[in-house]
């Protein structure tokens, strides 16, 4: 091994110096060098861009990909500059395994018809998520990452360079205090012999007076203050220059964060489209209007820490019913073979008039849907009563 046992021991010696002139900063034994409020506005904006990056990226890989082991998995493979191996999407493996259980039980069956329109439209979603995925992994994870492993790493190594030469110019104005010191106590004292282990660690022939060799070494400090500080102020207008260029860094974010917005809102629409388009189906399969009557779309909690599977939501204003135009009386509605339900009242319900029924907290009831009916009302029996009742006043009982 081929090695400078002098530089070796000169780096050495930096590192300890500057280890003692830190420890000494911190334990207020030593003068430090601030940076003006301007710089550290830089440096306190940089952290925080580098913080919140970091997590948006973090939170936005597990949005994309919920399962940790498939993240680590596709960690490793980019860390080993391999191609990552193409996965099929939750929504994909759904719609595969209905339309396989659908070829077992028979496509013309109506489960295993109603299994392929349904499985048909979860591998759509699933295709839709896919191109979600890829869409936001390249331009917007790409341009974040990109950020933290490129720009920030920069930023960081002249950061720590920076700190290494202020500690290495304090040094040198503690160096030239302590030895205009001595040589001011040598020039009182007359000729003495000085002590060079308060300001260097070399070796000096002692030639001349102690007056003379003290200043000496003030011009030797001096010089090498200039020195440290000429390094100082070139490092810091680059670091400054790096700093004051994350206002570009956020404009770039700023329309990957559009990018992102886009590309979420186009799969939502699909998503919503596909949906619309099965209900069509199986709806027209069925002869009547997907029933949405039975699925309560604004799950809130009820005060008092019920959840949302336990309970539905707060009552609200009903909407009119078709019912009260007069085209159909409630006592010329019959119940359905089947699709009957049972209910249970969460909320006390005063009838506004004949064709609703009133009801009573806690009781249950039997419900069902008519054809034209409104969603956000059923038709409820209790006996021998009969009317509307609103949705939003029941939990529906399996």
């Amino acid at each position: 091994m081929d090695f400078n046992v002098k530089k070796l021991a000169s780096d050495a010696g930096l590192f300890f110096t500057r280890a003692v002139q830190f420890t000494e900063e911190k334990l207020g034994q030593a003068e430090k060098t601030e940076l003006d409020a301007h710089f550290e506005n830089l440096l306190a904006r940089a952290d925080s861009t580098k913080n919140w990056t970091e997590k948006i990226f973090r939170q936005t890989e597990v949005l994309l990909q919920p399962n940790p082991s498939a993240r680590i998995e596709e960690f490793l493979y980019e860390k080993l500059d391999r191609k990552i191996p193409s996965r099929a999407t939750n929504g994909e493996l759904l719609g595969q395994y209905m339309l396989e259980a659908a070829n077992e039980f028979g496509p013309g069956t109506p489960y295993g018809s109603t299994l392929v329109k349904v499985g048909e439209s979860q591998r759509r979603l699933g295709g839709a998520e896919r191109e979600f995925m890829q869409s936001t992994a390249i331009n917007f994870l790409t341009p974040l990452r990109n950020f933290l492993e490129g720009d920030w790493r920069t930023i960081s190594k002249e950061r720590r360079l920076l700190e290494n030469l202020r500690l290495d110019l304090d040094v040198c104005k503690a160096r030239l205090k302590k030895a205009k010191t001595a040589e001011a106590k040598a020039a009182c004292e007359g000729d003495a012999i000085p002590d060079f282990q308060e300001t260097r660690s070399r070796n000096y022939v002692l030639s001349a007076s102690a007056s003379a060799l003290w200043s000496e070494e003030v011009d030797k400090a001096d010089h090498e203050l200039r020195v440290a500080q000429t390094e100082f102020d070139r490092q810091a207008e680059l670091t400054r220059l790096l700093l004051e260029g994350i206002s570009s860094t956020h404009v770039n974010h700023l329309r990957c964060l559009h990018e992102f917005v886009e590309a979420q809102a186009t799969y939502y629409a699909q998503c919503h489209q596909y949906m619309q388009d099965l209900q069509k189906q199986l709806g027209s399969a069925n002869g009547e209007v997907f029933p949405t009557a039975f699925v309560n779309t604004n799950p809130t909690p009820v005060p008092g820490g019920s959840s949302p599977s336990s309970a539905a939501t707060l009552p609200v204003q009903p909407s009119p019913s078709p019912l009260d135009t007069g085209a159909l009386s409630i006592e010329e509605v019959q119940p359905p073979a089947t699709g009957t339900r049972k209910a249970k009242v969460l909320y006390d319900y005063d009838a506004a008039d004949t064709s609703e029924l009133s009801l009573l907290a806690d009781e249950l009831i039997t419900v069902y849907t008519v054809p034209g009916m409104d969603p956000d009302w059923l038709v409820g029996e209790r006996g021998n009563q009969k009317g509307k009742v609103p949705v939003t006043y029941l939990e529906l009982l399996s």
